[in-house]
């Protein structure tokens, strides 16, 4: 009778990361090999090299991104999932197809280890809810004290299928305005996470990977001409740079923006304005006026943008400005925020 042998799993004993873990040596690589290779496995990731060598044909994107959200954890989402969503994004709103990408760690001395393996997973989770393959990274060890416990780095490339040119330079007027979702969510969660405010309230992060509905969108809207991902700065940062980029003016309404209740009574409560707080899982997009009405039925037939709405239109003037009209019939203008008021939430 035979016996197969095989071979021992690796396991970080220690209950918290060490500078050792990123010496370079043993406890490095054990930990990349019981963390990370063991979430993140794949063909491409197996040998442990400095790089990852693949195949792509045909035009290409490239971004990068850095996250160093506090706190690690907040409803809907952690660092990780935020890590491999917030790329993912980036990628998508070029049109591309996302495909692999690296990430980057910067642990703090002292950071728990089970913590450390909860945003891997949540990683791995958001990786494979995407369809996106992490195949190379790196991991730094720094003092306590220095990092708030995790910073991660992730770049990721992407094929552009469509024969599409998307750009804010491209916005005509008469086009429509079109968010793919209720807004100000991401921000509003990880500030309530953070316990300084003493406001209860159930808001959960937005935080999704954008590329499956934004394909529906870019199937049914041929005349699309840009698309955004609303983060930091949120809609209303997004709506100035286009206005800016094309010289247009952009005109949205105060009742078409979808903003959830809770939301909007922490917004009021806080005196934030909704278009000004960021989102991680929606994008604005500027769509010819003959295609409106079957964009957003594209994205309303989808769960992820069955509360998509359109919420304005360009216009010749005034350039480079956005205008809100309220509720009550008058206008007000939408400035790009000079601050960060709620830094720290990506």
């Amino acid at each position: 009778m035979s016996t197969t042998i095989r071979p021992r799993r690796a396991r970080v004993r220690e209950k918290q990361i060490t500078m050792a873990h990123g010496a370079g040596g043993g406890a490095t690589r054990t930990l990349v090999e019981a963390l990370f290779l063991e979430a993140f496995r794949n063909p491409l990731l197996e040998p442990l090299e400095d790089q990852a060598v693949f195949d792509i044909t045909g035009r290409m994107a490239f971004t990068t991104d850095a996250h160093v959200v506090r706190p690690l954890f907040f409803p809907g989402g952690d660092i990780g999932s935020l890590s491999v969503n917030g790329t993912v994004n980036d990628l998508a709103v070029s049109g591309a197809r996302p495909l692999y990408l690296s990430a980057a760690f910067i642990l703090e001395e002292g950071l728990a280890v089970a913590d450390l393996s909860q945003i891997v997973m949540s990683m791995a989770e958001a990786a494979r809810a995407a369809g996106v393959s992490i195949v190379t990274g790196d991991t730094k060890v720094v003092e306590r004290g220095k990092a708030d416990g995790c910073y991660i780095t992730t770049a990721g490339v992407g094929v552009i299928e469509r024969p599409v040119v998307l750009g804010s330079v491209l916005a005509r007027p008469g086009d429509a305005v079109l968010v793919s979702g209720p807004i100000a969510e991401h921000g509003v969660a990880v500030m309530l996470a953070r316990g300084e405010l003493g406001i209860e309230a159930d808001v959960r992060s937005d935080t999704a990977p954008l590329h499956g509905l934004i394909g529906a969108l870019l199937d049914a809207a041929p005349s699309t001409r840009c698309l955004r991902d609303a983060t930091r700065g949120g809609v209303g940062t997004v709506l100035n740079e286009l206005a800016s980029a094309s010289r247009t003016g952009i005109i949205v309404s105060e009742t078409a923006i979808p903003v959830n209740n809770q939301v909007r009574a922490v917004c009021e409560l806080l005196g934030l304005d909704p278009l000004q707080v960021a989102c991680e899982g929606r994008f604005v997009a500027i769509v010819g006026p003959e295609d409106a009405d079957a964009a957003l039925a594209a994205l309303r037939s989808r769960p992820d943008g069955a509360q998509a709405a359109i919420i304005g239109r360009v216009e010749p003037e005034p350039a480079g400005t956005v205008l809100v009209r309220t509720a009550f019939g008058g206008k007000r203008v939408v400035l790009t925020p000079t601050g960060d008021p709620l830094p720290r939430i990506c």
